[in-house]
């Protein structure tokens, strides 16, 4: 079964930067749409940003551009969110996700995704 296993969260300032990591294991997702969302304290879920079979295939939420990037390394099975300027608005636990199915764009609609980590939490201080 896939596994996915995000790291790289912690605590920051506003202004700072943190690089997430998700590892996936049990299954080759080099060609699947991957993406990551991120979950505030008392919120709903929210989309961050996705990455299709082509690497130069992503897609961002509105208030992920121009500060976050998302990136894969194919040959390591793992995917990652380089995040810049962080706001405290950013707070919140990080999950990596990946769709089953191939697709060849990227998607920002969670029902979509079939592969969840268990995330990992990122807190920014203003």
């Amino acid at each position: 079964q896939v596994q996915l296993v995000e790291s790289g969260g912690g605590l920051v300032q506003a202004g700072d930067s943190l690089r997430l990591s998700c590892e996936a294991s049990g299954r080759t997702l080099g060609r699947n749409v991957m993406g990551w969302f991120r979950q505030p304290l008392g919120k709903e879920r929210e989309f961050v940003a996705a990455i299709g079979w082509s690497s130069t295939k992503t897609l961002y939420a509105q208030s992920s551009k121009g500060r976050f990037s998302i990136s894969r390394d194919v040959a390591e099975n793992t995917v990652y969110l380089q995040m810049d300027s962080l706001q405290s608005e950013d707070s919140g636990v990080y999950f990596c996700a990946a769709v089953g199915a191939i697709y060849t764009n990227p998607s920002d609609q969670l029902g979509l995704y079939d592969y969840w980590g268990q995330g990992t939490q990122v807190a920014v201080s203003s």
